[in-house]
């Protein structure tokens, strides 16, 4: 199906994307923040994810319980996220319901009251959060994965802060905060379904703000100096150990993107990948094994998870490690490059389908790259996709030096051992 987009701007700064899609019964409207964890600091480590869970808790129209049966009692869903780069606040509903959602959204996000009472409540659940988190080594790792790569850097610190810097934020800082991010000309709203273009801008025209020419501050641009491998071991008591390693990858819009994408597919995406076959199927050596990619506006990550038996550690590790070798050294088949590309292309296909899935696309784009590509614009880019870029982008990523493991697990004096088998050479 051809989806056509309209982006518009307001004259308040608020820019708007829309995917109307007249034969879904439903509706999903998201209003994006370009606020995250990557503009904080040490001090406040948090901020963003505490200010997503506050705006939850009453507004000047709703009050904490009135938010979420506004929308549940009419069927719909609400939630919010907060990544790196974005905080996202949405509803997927009814269509016929669009009105109440834009009023529950815009009142949350524009005039929530921040009671006292509900912050000190608030301030308690996310610390049992951060302790969760580290109470569960198939997370953790991953967070002990991204002090490699961005050491002493807002990328590296977890989004949802520590118990240090979220115990110090005070009422005043997250309305400071909210007052400096929390605009129209930081904001954008993304909406895909049934509904009438000319009535939402209508109703969105009549939103004003005061803060229409605000500029926030951006983020400091990711550092990758790393001139050796890199291995950050935690000793524990588990029955298996969680492994991540992680290399320095592409920005979100590098024109090699797609071969990625198409890397990933290939290395660790799903069941008939190489590491699923080789490390599960063949060996039985991992019961969760795959690939992750991660996409910031000036960098990226390439990672390889997997829990794996203690007594086959190093084992694993080699295999791992083969099998990036080989796709270093080998172009891929034009069998298996011809099925990965049907699957990368499917997954966004079947994606669009849903509702909620479109408005996410095209909200963080515009969010992102100020523009949304088509899924025509994607099939084309796709198509010119070569096997020989997929060997290129592998051989760009896949070095030593840009080499990164982290592990959770009953590991003992084993590190030097683990380190020594960190080489992608011959």
């Amino acid at each position: 199906m051809n989806y056509t987009y309209k982006k518009q701007e307001l004259e308040s700064g608020l820019k708007v994307v829309s995917c109307r899609m007249p034969s879904r019964q439903s509706l999903a409207l998201g209003i994006w923040l370009k606020i995250g964890g990557r503009y904080e600091s040490a001090f406040n480590k948090g901020i963003s994810h505490f200010l997503e869970h506050l705006l939850f808790k009453g507004s000047r129209k709703f009050s904490c319980r009135s938010i979420k049966e506004s929308i549940e009692g009419i069927g719909g869903s609400l939630n919010a996220f907060t990544s790196e780069e974005f905080t996202c606040y949405w509803v997927k509903i009814p269509s016929h319901y669009i009105e109440k959602a834009l009023d529950v959204l815009f009142d949350m996000v524009n005039h929530p009251l921040f009671p006292p009472g509900e912050i000190v409540k608030e301030k308690a659940v996310i610390l049992e959060e951060v302790k969760m988190y580290r109470d569960q080594p198939q997370s953790y790792v991953h967070e002990l994965l991204d002090l490699l790569l961005w050491k002493e850097q807002p990328l590296g610190m977890p989004i949802i802060g520590t118990e240090s810097s979220v115990g110090r934020l005070e009422r005043r800082d997250l309305l400071e905060f909210k007052k400096l991010y929390y605009v129209p000309s930081n904001a954008v709203l993304s909406i895909a379904g049934d509904f009438d273009y000319r009535r939402l801008i209508r109703k969105l025209a009549g939103k004003p703000s005061k803060n229409k020419c605000a500029t926030p501050p951006g983020f400091l641009k990711a550092r990758e100096r790393q001139g050796k491998p890199q291995l950050k071991i935690l000793e524990k008591d588990t029955e298996q150990t969680h492994m991540a390693l992680g290399f320095h990858s592409l920005r979100r819009d590098h024109p090699l993107k797609h071969a990625l994408a198409i890397l990933h597919v290939i290395l660790g995406a799903n069941m008939s990948s190489r590491l699923f076959e080789e490390l599960r199927e063949k060996r039985g050596l991992a019961y969760e094994i795959g690939t992750q990619l991660r996409r910031f506006s000036d960098t990226g990550s390439f990672n390889v998870h997997a829990g794996i038996d203690n007594r086959k550690v190093t084992q694993t590790i080699d295999l791992i490690l083969r099998e990036l070798k080989k796709i270093k050294a080998e172009k891929v088949g034009a069998r298996e490059f011809r099925r990965a590309k049907e699957f990368y292309l499917g997954q966004i296909l079947l994606a669009l389908e849903d509702t909620l899935e479109h408005m996410l696309f095209i909200g963080e784009s515009l969010c992102a790259l100020d523009k949304v590509h088509t899924l025509q614009d994607i099939i084309k880019e796709v198509d010119k996709v070569r096997p020989q870029d997929v060997q290129a982008v592998a051989n760009d990523i896949f070095r030593e030096e840009k080499m990164n493991l982290s592990m959770i697990g009953p590991l003992g004096d084993n590190e030097p051992r683990i380190y020594n088998h960190l080489c992608l050479r011959g």
